[in-house]
């Protein structure tokens, strides 16, 4: 039994023609992300406040589709949602719908810590958040010029985008590429097993306004109990209905399954190109799977292991071991 993390920023059609100006950043932000969440649990942190810690700062980056740098409603407004959760006591909180909070995860923890909810959206997660003094911004704050043509070109193409998709063809590429910033979250578990896991996003390109996903719903973007923790990315929908974070769960606990066997399981059952996972578990065993053709990720134990990767194992050089 030791510490372990894992990290992701969304999964998707990567395109392995990722140019290093749409790569370099998102891997540098998973690298030092990595380290902080390491530090932490090296430092005792609990992993409820490690979680917490590592989402935040995925959020404040602009590479990823969460907090600054979260994908547009039709509408053309922001609108995130983000979870965390105790593996230890099953305590839970959730918001969608939030235009000003600067770092959702940290409002769905006061949800959890300060109400009798575990959920709360809209207009009740927004007055909630200044009711706590929360730090928030212009909803401007959040929207990034890449973001606002990759809407144009959605709703030019008639369709709403999961995290990472193929530039449509005829449009102009933006410097990082039509669809290349994703969903993030990260699960960790401390030397004595206790589990958290936490997700974050700015949902779907060109989604109605009003749309909720996978990323707040216990047990399908995120889950933790006293068996594992699980983060998933990818289509919100997809995932909803096959219950993803909490089937990894439930198989372990009632046939047995170890970590990666219930994880590949659940990927395998999941329709191909729709996604991807982190999970650890108690006794410090991580995987990372996902159908899609990438999953940008990052992952560290305490017996030396360390990865970051979007592709498969060999595919276009990817995959590093700092540390194996």
């Amino acid at each position: 039994m030791g510490w372990a993390i894992a990290l992701h920023g969304g999964a998707g059609d990567i395109p392995l023609s990722l140019p290093a100006e749409g790569r370099a950043p998102r891997e540098a932000a998973l690298r030092h992300c990595l380290e902080l969440g390491v530090a932490a649990l090296k430092a005792n942190r609990p992993p409820l406040d490690v979680v917490e810690l590592v989402v935040r700062e995925l959020e404040n980056s602009p590479c990823f589709n969460a907090g600054k740098g979260s994908v547009l409603t039709t509408n053309g407004t922001v609108e995130m949602e983000a979870c965390i959760m105790d593996g230890n006591t099953k305590k839970c909180g959730a918001v969608s719908g939030l235009s000003t909070v600067v770092n959702a995860i940290s409002l769905a923890r006061l949800v959890m810590e300060r109400t009798p909810h575990i959920y709360l959206a809209f207009d009740g997660a927004e007055a909630f958040a200044r009711e706590q003094g929360v730090e928030t911004a212009h909803s401007s704050h959040f929207i990034t010029p890449e973001n606002v043509e990759r809407l144009k070109n959605a709703k030019e193409a008639k369709r709403v985008q999961i995290d990472y998709t193929e530039p449509i063809k005829g449009a102009i590429p933006s410097s990082i590429g039509d669809s290349q910033i994703g969903t993030v979250g990260c699960v960790a578990v401390d030397g004595h097993g206790i589990l958290a896991s936490a997700t974050s996003t700015g949902g779907l390109v060109n989604k109605m306004a009003g749309r909720i996903g996978d990323t707040p719903i216990i047990g399908a973007g995120t889950y933790a109990n006293s068996y594992c923790a699980v983060s998933a990315t990818g289509k919100g929908e997809s995932i909803i209905q096959a219950t993803v974070a909490r089937d990894v769960a439930a198989l372990m606990e009632y046939k047995g399954l170890s970590l990666k066997e219930a994880a590949a399981y659940v990927i395998e059952r999941t329709p191909k190109g729709n996604v991807g996972l982190v999970a650890v578990s108690a006794n410090g065993e991580v995987t990372m799977p996902f159908n899609t053709t990438g999953m940008f990720r990052a992952c560290a134990t305490e017996d030396g292991y360390s990865e970051i990767g979007i592709w498969p194992s060999g595919i276009n050089g990817d995959l590093e071991y700092p540390n194996k």
